[in-house]
């Protein structure tokens, strides 16, 4: 195994995230395996922790679908593989036109959402990513980065508490470590970070603060459109300075939402308080009468742009989980014909 930040030192089932709810998973006939964390996924191999250290596990054609932060149970020589029910999983319809949902990571305590304070800084992307972690009941906290070259930060920072007044929202500076300090209520022994966010936002210089080494590569951003370069290729956990857990992730250009419903009614909750009071009850907002959420946006209580990014976060998710709720009936389909044409042949054999 090859973390930058390899473990020198055993470390407990706590201080990796094992909690109660994964205890009770765990059958009387399984007292005897060993709960792993991984994490890492590769493409032939994971690379997990146990208390007694770190091993590689080879991916095989009959496991689960695996993510970085999930729980296994390793039987004698690790050959019967159990996967733990997940506290939290963050997921994303895959990106391009593939037709499949990708995990992301598993059994988060808290996400980082990470946006800089130039040109990318975008509500709409924010409430995106606060879908996801609603969607996941997984505690939400804006990081915004590179304050120290923003003029008026608490600008940024009032604009993005107007989302949400009990929103967690915090201006570093990356390079700077009482950053580190800042964020420290949420990185202590036991808990689980992810960052996320977009190329360029300045994620690879807030892990390297938080980890307190240079564990990742950081690279610079188009002065044009403030716009990054990937400089993290793969989903990782690390051990923070602080005891807690981090999981970083590459920039994502596109985060397509699926299965999303409920957390993006969490985020606009607003809007949906809002939409009770419509004179009709499938009112869409657009342009009915006694529509209580055009009221709203005419006395400037609510924004048009938070009504548009509800609707087309809404209409994204319900696209994208028909989707792939479809090529998952069509693969369900495909393969009963091709075990109904397997038996047909095994059972002509005998005849023969």
């Amino acid at each position: 195994m090859t973390h930058p930040n390899s473990l020198s030192t055993p470390i407990s089932l706590q201080q990796l995230g094992w909690k109660p709810v994964f205890q009770q998973q765990v059958e009387l006939d399984q007292w005897q395996d060993t709960p792993a964390r991984v994490f890492a996924v590769h493409r032939n191999r994971l690379d997990i922790v146990t208390e007694q250290g770190e091993l590689s596990l080879p991916l095989t054609p009959g496991m689960p679908r695996i993510t970085v932060g999930d729980w296994l149970l390793l039987g004698e020589q690790a050959q019967d593989v159990t996967l733990l029910e997940r506290r939290s999983l963050f997921q994303r319809k895959a990106a391009g036109t593939a037709l499949e949902a990708q995990l992301i990571a598993a059994n988060v305590d808290t996400l980082f959402i990470v946006s800089s304070l130039n040109d990318d800084f975008n509500l709409n992307r924010l409430e995106r990513y606060l879908a996801l972690a609603h969607e996941a009941e997984v505690e939400p906290v804006i990081v915004l980065t590179k304050a120290d070259l923003c003029d008026e930060p608490d600008t940024y920072v009032g604009q993005v508490q107007r989302l949400d007044p009990l929103l967690m929202v915090i201006a570093v500076n990356g390079l700077d470590s009482s950053t580190a300090e800042q964020l420290a209520p949420w990185c202590r022994s036991g808990n689980t970070v992810a960052l996320m966010g977009s190329s360029g936002v300045g994620k690879s210089t807030l892990v390297n603060t938080l980890l307190g080494g240079e564990v990742q590569s950081t690279g610079t951003i188009r002065e044009d459109d403030s716009k990054g370069r990937h400089t993290t290729t793969g989903r990782s956990l690390h051990l923070m300075q602080h005891g807690g857990l981090l999981l970083d992730t590459p920039g994502m250009r596109e985060l397509q939402l699926t299965d999303c419903e409920q957390g993006v009614n969490d985020v606009f909750a607003d809007i949906t308080e809002l939409a009770k009071q419509c004179r009709f009850g499938d009112c869409q907002h657009e342009g009915e009468p006694g529509c209580a959420v055009a009221r709203a946006i005419e006395d400037g209580t609510l924004s048009e742009r938070r009504l548009v990014s509800y609707q087309k976060l809404l209409r994204e998710q319900a696209h994208n989980s028909a989707s792939l709720a479809e090529k998952r009936s069509r693969d369900r389909d495909l393969s009963k014909m091709y075990r109904s044409v397997q038996n047909h042949h095994r059972a002509n054999k005998g005849k023969r």
